[in-house]
């Protein structure tokens, strides 16, 4: 059933795809720097966090932060501004960097030595369809045991692979599972 919504919205339905709800949800847990990037101090903290060690360079540089170690001197005396191109490349950077080095215990938290973590699906909001044409949704509860690709597919910030692991997952909500490719939102806590 997932994938059948071709032209979703197309009579007034909202909502966004489950897997990038889930990702928001993990998003939100992770946790992470508050501030914007274009603030000198959300710069500031990104270029801290992403230089502290070798490891971490190396994996700015893995994740598209290519610029020269003097051009990265320059930017965190504050003697030179990143461009908005560059500031965006930073940001990215660390969002992934920062997924990455959060999945392993985000996983074990989310595991709960076995007995999964109870996620809560929000159906997609209908407020904006023809009544005809509306169809009973409902709010669901699914305890997810299985997390690892979840996890590891956001972690790697791989859209494809975290909708289809999202999809294998509320199969077990049993014959509607369809009916969930898009919601309002998808809560859990870890």
């Amino acid at each position: 059933m997932p994938e059948k919504n071709i032209e979703f919205g197309k009579f007034g339905a909202r909502g966004i795809k489950g897997a990038d709800a889930v990702a928001r949800q993990l998003d939100a847990l992770a946790g992470g720097i508050a501030t914007p990037v274009t603030a000198k101090r959300g710069l500031m903290a990104r270029l801290h966090y992403l230089t502290r060690t070798p490891h971490a360079r190396q994996a700015a540089r893995d994740a598209g932060l290519t610029v020269t170690d003097r051009t990265l001197k320059a930017w965190l005396d504050g003697k030179r501004r990143p461009t908005a191109a560059n500031l965006d490349r930073i940001d990215a950077a660390y969002r992934l960097v920062r997924r990455q080095n959060v999945a392993k215990h985000l996983l074990k938290r989310l595991h709960r030595e076995g007995r999964g973590t109870r996620v809560e699906i929000h159906p997609l909001n209908q407020s904006g369809v023809d009544q005809r044409l509306t169809r009973v949704i409902e709010h669901r509860s699914l305890n997810v045991r299985r997390w690892e690709r979840i996890v590891d597919a956001w972690a790697a910030d791989d859209r494809q692979e975290l909708d289809a692991a999202w999809d294998d997952t509320i199969v077990d909500l049993g014959s509607q599972w369809g009916q969930y490719e898009y919601v309002t939102n998808v809560g859990f806590a870890a």
